[in-house]
C-alpha cells in the first residue's frame, strides 16, 4: 500500500503508477446480491443453466458491479492522509472489455493522470484497470473523478 501523507504529496504523484491490489474472487452470491440491489435480473448473470448454453460458457457478472468494486481494490493500493473527506465526483470514461466469469479473480490497478485545483482541496482523476487473472483483456478500464478536501 502506498501511503500520501498529504494532498500535496499525493498531487506530485500525477503519471505514476500507484500499484496494484491483491487478486478477488466473484461470486455468485456477489452477482445475486448486486441484481437485487439494482433490479437487474439478467439471465447471463443469474441462470447457470441457461448461461451454460450463451455466449460466455457460465454466468458473468455484471460491468457496473466489477465498476463498483474500484473503491475495494483502492483501499489497497494507495491512501492520501490528512484529508477531511474524499467524494465520488464522477467518471470521465468507462469500458468493459471483457466480461468477468463468476468464478474468477479480479484485481485493480490505479494511475494518477490528473490533479487540478479546487475550493478546499484538489480533483483527481484516476485511470483503474481491473484486470482478470490468465486473461489478455481486462474487465473494466475507467477514469474515475474525486474531490479530496484537506
Amino acid at each position: 500500500m502506498r501511503i500520501f501523507p498529504d494532498l500535496a504529496a499525493f498531487a506530485a504523484a500525477v503519471g505514476e503508477h500507484l500499484g496494484e491490489s491483491e487478486w478477488h474472487p466473484v461470486t455468485q452470491d456477489q452477482v445475486q446480491q448486486f441484481a437485487d440491489s439494482t433490479g437487474d435480473h439478467q439471465w447471463i448473470h443469474l441462470d447457470a443453466e441457461r448461461a451454460a448454453n450463451g455466449p460466455f460458457g457460465t454466468t458473468i457478472a455484471h460491468g457496473f458491479l466489477t465498476l463498483s468494486l474500484i473503491p475495494m481494490l483502492g483501499q489497497e493500493i494507495y491512501r492520501v492522509d490528512g484529508l477531511t473527506m474524499g467524494v465520488n465526483y464522477g467518471l470521465n470514461k468507462v469500458r468493459f472489455p471483457q466480461p468477468v466469469k463468476v468464478g474468477s479473480r479480479v484485481r485493480g490497478g490505479a494511475e494518477l493522470i490528473e490533479i487540478t485545483d479546487v475550493p478546499g482541496g484538489k480533483q483527481a482523476v484516476v485511470r483503474w484497470t481491473v484486470e482478470i487473472e490468465g486473461e489478455s483483456k481486462p474487465a473494466c478500464v475507467a477514469e474515475t473523478v474525486s474531490r479530496l478536501i484537506g
